[in-house]
Protein backbone atom coordinates (compact mmCIF):
# COMPACT_ATOMS: atom_id res chain seq x y z
CA UNK A 1 0.00 0.00 0.00
CA UNK A 2 1.33 3.77 -1.03
CA UNK A 3 2.95 5.19 2.24
CA UNK A 4 1.28 8.27 3.51
CA UNK A 5 3.36 8.89 6.64
CA UNK A 6 3.16 12.44 7.21
CA UNK A 7 -0.38 13.14 5.26
CA UNK A 8 -3.28 14.66 6.75
CA UNK A 9 -6.73 13.63 5.54
CA UNK A 10 -10.20 15.04 6.64
CA UNK A 11 -13.50 12.98 6.17
CA UNK A 12 -16.65 14.66 6.61
CA UNK A 13 -19.21 11.63 7.45
CA UNK A 14 -16.15 10.03 8.57
CA UNK A 15 -17.93 8.42 12.08
CA UNK A 16 -19.21 5.16 9.68
CA UNK A 17 -20.30 3.55 5.80
CA UNK A 18 -17.91 4.49 3.28
CA UNK A 19 -16.60 7.69 5.32
CA UNK A 20 -14.83 5.67 7.72
CA UNK A 21 -14.41 2.85 5.55
CA UNK A 22 -11.99 5.44 3.39
CA UNK A 23 -10.88 6.95 7.15
CA UNK A 24 -9.57 3.64 7.68
CA UNK A 25 -7.55 2.76 4.28
CA UNK A 26 -6.24 6.41 5.15
CA UNK A 27 -5.18 5.71 8.48
CA UNK A 28 -3.69 2.08 7.51
CA UNK A 29 -1.71 3.72 4.65
CA UNK A 30 0.13 6.47 7.61
CA UNK A 31 -1.89 9.24 7.26
CA UNK A 32 -3.02 11.25 10.20
CA UNK A 33 -6.99 11.62 9.73
CA UNK A 34 -9.70 13.77 11.15
CA UNK A 35 -13.16 12.79 10.89
CA UNK A 36 -15.90 14.62 11.14
CA UNK A 37 -19.89 14.00 11.93
CA UNK A 38 -22.89 14.87 13.99
CA UNK A 39 -23.77 12.22 15.90
CA UNK A 40 -21.23 12.26 19.10
CA UNK A 41 -21.74 8.38 19.92
CA UNK A 42 -20.68 7.38 16.64
CA UNK A 43 -18.22 10.29 16.00
CA UNK A 44 -16.66 8.55 19.82
CA UNK A 45 -17.18 4.88 18.34
CA UNK A 46 -15.08 5.66 14.92
CA UNK A 47 -12.28 7.57 16.69
CA UNK A 48 -11.74 4.85 18.93
CA UNK A 49 -11.53 2.34 15.93
CA UNK A 50 -9.00 4.61 14.02
CA UNK A 51 -6.78 5.23 17.09
CA UNK A 52 -6.70 1.40 17.01
CA UNK A 53 -5.12 1.57 13.72
CA UNK A 54 -2.23 3.56 14.64
CA UNK A 55 -1.28 7.16 13.82
CA UNK A 56 -2.96 10.46 14.92
CA UNK A 57 -6.88 10.73 15.31
CA UNK A 58 -9.07 14.21 15.62
CA UNK A 59 -12.65 13.87 15.72
CA UNK A 60 -14.95 17.42 15.63
CA UNK A 61 -18.28 17.18 15.67
CA UNK A 62 -19.86 19.36 12.65
CA UNK A 63 -22.68 19.49 10.88
CA UNK A 64 -21.99 20.90 7.18
CA UNK A 65 -25.45 22.78 6.77
CA UNK A 66 -23.82 25.59 8.93
CA UNK A 67 -20.81 27.61 7.69
CA UNK A 68 -19.75 28.94 11.08
CA UNK A 69 -19.43 24.80 12.16
CA UNK A 70 -17.20 23.77 9.24
CA UNK A 71 -15.06 27.51 9.36
CA UNK A 72 -15.01 26.63 12.82
CA UNK A 73 -14.11 22.46 13.17
CA UNK A 74 -11.80 23.05 9.96
CA UNK A 75 -9.34 25.55 11.73
CA UNK A 76 -9.72 23.24 14.67
CA UNK A 77 -8.37 20.50 12.56
CA UNK A 78 -5.48 22.34 11.46
CA UNK A 79 -4.79 23.45 14.67
CA UNK A 80 -4.89 19.92 15.99
CA UNK A 81 -2.91 18.06 13.21
CA UNK A 82 -0.87 20.79 11.72
CA UNK A 83 -2.34 21.30 7.81
CA UNK A 84 -4.85 19.31 5.73
CA UNK A 85 -3.33 17.55 2.60
CA UNK A 86 -5.96 15.57 1.95
CA UNK A 87 -9.91 16.02 2.13
CA UNK A 88 -12.86 13.91 1.27
CA UNK A 89 -16.35 15.75 0.84
CA UNK A 90 -18.17 12.71 2.04
CA UNK A 91 -21.00 13.98 4.47
CA UNK A 92 -24.63 13.41 3.20
CA UNK A 93 -27.85 12.47 3.39
CA UNK A 94 -30.54 10.49 1.54
CA UNK A 95 -33.42 11.86 0.17
CA UNK A 96 -37.41 11.13 1.21
CA UNK A 97 -37.82 9.20 -2.50
CA UNK A 98 -40.33 11.65 -3.52
CA UNK A 99 -40.87 11.79 -7.80
CA UNK A 100 -40.90 15.63 -9.57
CA UNK A 101 -45.14 15.51 -8.64
CA UNK A 102 -44.43 15.11 -5.02
CA UNK A 103 -40.88 17.20 -4.71
CA UNK A 104 -41.42 20.15 -2.31
CA UNK A 105 -39.03 22.97 -1.79
CA UNK A 106 -38.58 21.86 1.98
CA UNK A 107 -37.17 18.46 0.58
CA UNK A 108 -35.24 20.15 -2.10
CA UNK A 109 -33.34 22.33 0.21
CA UNK A 110 -33.14 20.00 3.23
CA UNK A 111 -31.32 17.23 1.14
CA UNK A 112 -28.97 20.17 -1.22
CA UNK A 113 -27.81 21.91 1.95
CA UNK A 114 -26.04 19.09 2.79
CA UNK A 115 -24.66 17.31 -0.12
CA UNK A 116 -24.27 20.44 -2.08
CA UNK A 117 -23.41 23.07 0.22
CA UNK A 118 -21.97 21.85 2.73
CA UNK A 119 -19.54 19.82 0.26
CA UNK A 120 -19.12 23.15 -1.75
CA UNK A 121 -17.62 25.17 2.00
CA UNK A 122 -16.14 22.41 3.05
CA UNK A 123 -13.89 22.56 -0.13
CA UNK A 124 -13.68 25.85 -0.28
CA UNK A 125 -11.92 25.86 3.13
CA UNK A 126 -9.57 23.08 1.98
CA UNK A 127 -9.06 24.85 -1.45
CA UNK A 128 -8.08 28.25 0.73
CA UNK A 129 -6.10 25.99 3.39
CA UNK A 130 -3.68 24.51 0.59
CA UNK A 131 -3.22 27.49 -1.49
CA UNK A 132 -1.97 29.72 1.02
CA UNK A 133 0.35 26.44 2.06
CA UNK A 134 1.47 26.15 -1.22
CA UNK A 135 1.83 22.11 -1.31
CA UNK A 136 -0.62 21.18 -3.27
CA UNK A 137 -3.00 18.85 -2.47
CA UNK A 138 -6.17 16.80 -3.37
CA UNK A 139 -9.81 17.65 -3.34
CA UNK A 140 -12.64 14.65 -3.55
CA UNK A 141 -16.05 15.42 -3.54
CA UNK A 142 -18.14 11.71 -3.13
CA UNK A 143 -20.71 11.72 -5.30
CA UNK A 144 -22.90 8.70 -6.26
CA UNK A 145 -23.86 6.58 -9.46
CA UNK A 146 -27.34 8.35 -8.96
CA UNK A 147 -25.69 10.90 -10.79
CA UNK A 148 -25.23 9.16 -13.92
CA UNK A 149 -28.38 6.83 -13.81
CA UNK A 150 -31.81 7.87 -13.38
CA UNK A 151 -33.84 7.76 -10.00
CA UNK A 152 -36.71 8.72 -10.78
CA UNK A 153 -37.55 8.77 -6.88
CA UNK A 154 -34.71 10.52 -5.64
CA UNK A 155 -34.53 13.97 -7.40
CA UNK A 156 -33.36 16.28 -5.15
CA UNK A 157 -30.35 13.81 -4.30
CA UNK A 158 -29.31 12.93 -7.95
CA UNK A 159 -29.52 16.85 -8.41
CA UNK A 160 -26.83 17.03 -5.37
CA UNK A 161 -24.93 14.48 -6.18
CA UNK A 162 -24.39 15.36 -10.08
CA UNK A 163 -23.66 19.41 -9.08
CA UNK A 164 -20.85 17.72 -7.53
CA UNK A 165 -19.37 16.67 -10.91
CA UNK A 166 -19.48 19.88 -12.34
CA UNK A 167 -18.22 21.69 -9.46
CA UNK A 168 -15.07 19.48 -9.33
CA UNK A 169 -14.02 19.66 -13.00
CA UNK A 170 -14.32 23.56 -12.18
CA UNK A 171 -12.26 23.38 -9.46
CA UNK A 172 -9.77 20.85 -11.14
CA UNK A 173 -9.21 23.63 -13.73
CA UNK A 174 -9.01 26.24 -11.63
CA UNK A 175 -6.69 24.80 -8.70
CA UNK A 176 -4.52 23.04 -11.25
CA UNK A 177 -2.24 25.70 -11.13
CA UNK A 178 -1.63 25.43 -7.24
CA UNK A 179 -0.59 21.69 -7.50
CA UNK A 180 -4.00 20.71 -6.26
CA UNK A 181 -6.22 17.88 -7.62
CA UNK A 182 -9.76 17.59 -7.59
CA UNK A 183 -11.70 14.20 -8.24
CA UNK A 184 -14.90 12.60 -7.75
CA UNK A 185 -15.89 9.39 -6.37
CA UNK A 186 -19.28 7.69 -7.11
CA UNK A 187 -19.73 4.64 -4.90
CA UNK A 188 -22.36 2.58 -6.81
CA UNK A 189 -24.80 0.43 -3.89
CA UNK A 190 -22.60 -0.22 -0.58
CA UNK A 191 -23.99 -1.46 2.50
CA UNK A 192 -24.10 1.28 5.08
CA UNK A 193 -26.89 2.71 7.51
CA UNK A 194 -27.75 5.03 4.52
CA UNK A 195 -28.92 2.77 2.40
CA UNK A 196 -30.26 0.35 5.18
CA UNK A 197 -33.85 0.29 4.09
CA UNK A 198 -33.17 -0.56 0.47
CA UNK A 199 -31.35 -3.37 1.52
CA UNK A 200 -34.39 -4.49 3.89
CA UNK A 201 -36.56 -4.44 0.76
CA UNK A 202 -35.86 -7.80 -0.98
CA UNK A 203 -37.61 -6.59 -4.02
CA UNK A 204 -35.31 -3.51 -4.65
CA UNK A 205 -32.24 -5.51 -3.25
CA UNK A 206 -32.83 -8.03 -5.75
CA UNK A 207 -33.27 -5.44 -8.33
CA UNK A 208 -30.28 -3.71 -7.41
CA UNK A 209 -28.17 -6.88 -7.44
CA UNK A 210 -28.82 -8.61 -10.98
CA UNK A 211 -28.13 -5.42 -12.24
CA UNK A 212 -25.07 -5.46 -10.98
CA UNK A 213 -22.09 -8.00 -12.76
CA UNK A 214 -20.68 -9.00 -9.61
CA UNK A 215 -23.88 -9.49 -8.07
CA UNK A 216 -23.51 -7.81 -4.92
CA UNK A 217 -23.47 -4.91 -2.79
CA UNK A 218 -20.34 -3.02 -2.03
CA UNK A 219 -18.91 -3.03 1.83
CA UNK A 220 -17.70 -0.20 3.28
CA UNK A 221 -14.00 -1.81 3.62
CA UNK A 222 -13.76 -1.78 0.27
CA UNK A 223 -13.06 1.76 -0.41
CA UNK A 224 -9.95 1.78 1.88
CA UNK A 225 -7.60 1.82 -0.77
CA UNK A 226 -9.94 3.63 -3.34
CA UNK A 227 -8.93 6.71 -0.92
CA UNK A 228 -5.38 6.05 -0.97
CA UNK A 229 -5.49 6.08 -4.32
CA UNK A 230 -7.12 9.09 -4.75
CA UNK A 231 -4.89 11.29 -1.30
CA UNK A 232 -1.48 9.71 -2.77
CA UNK A 233 0.35 13.59 -3.59
CA UNK A 234 2.69 11.18 -6.43
CA UNK A 235 -0.41 11.10 -8.74
CA UNK A 236 0.35 14.84 -9.67
CA UNK A 237 -1.07 14.38 -13.16
CA UNK A 238 -4.26 12.58 -12.02
CA UNK A 239 -7.19 15.50 -11.60
CA UNK A 240 -10.16 16.14 -12.62
CA UNK A 241 -11.66 12.42 -12.89
CA UNK A 242 -15.23 11.01 -12.29
CA UNK A 243 -14.20 7.56 -10.82
CA UNK A 244 -17.06 4.60 -10.38
CA UNK A 245 -16.81 1.98 -8.11
CA UNK A 246 -19.84 0.30 -8.39
CA UNK A 247 -19.39 -3.24 -9.34
CA UNK A 248 -20.42 -2.77 -12.95
CA UNK A 249 -23.58 -1.15 -12.28
CA UNK A 250 -23.68 1.58 -14.29
CA UNK A 251 -22.76 0.32 -17.19
CA UNK A 252 -25.22 -2.88 -17.57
Amino acid sequence: MTDLSGHVALITGGNSGIGLGMASGLARAGASVAIWGTNPDKNAAAGEQLAGIGGKVHVEQCDVRDEEQIVASFQATVAALGKVDSVFANAGVSGAGLSILDMTIDEWRRVMAVNLEGAMLTMRESARHMVERGEGGAIVAVSSVSAIHGAPNGINYAASKTALLGMIRAMAVGLARYGIRCNSLLPGWTDTDLTAGGKQNPKFLNATVSRTPVRRWAVPSEFEKVAVFLADPSLSFHTGETMVVDGGYSIF
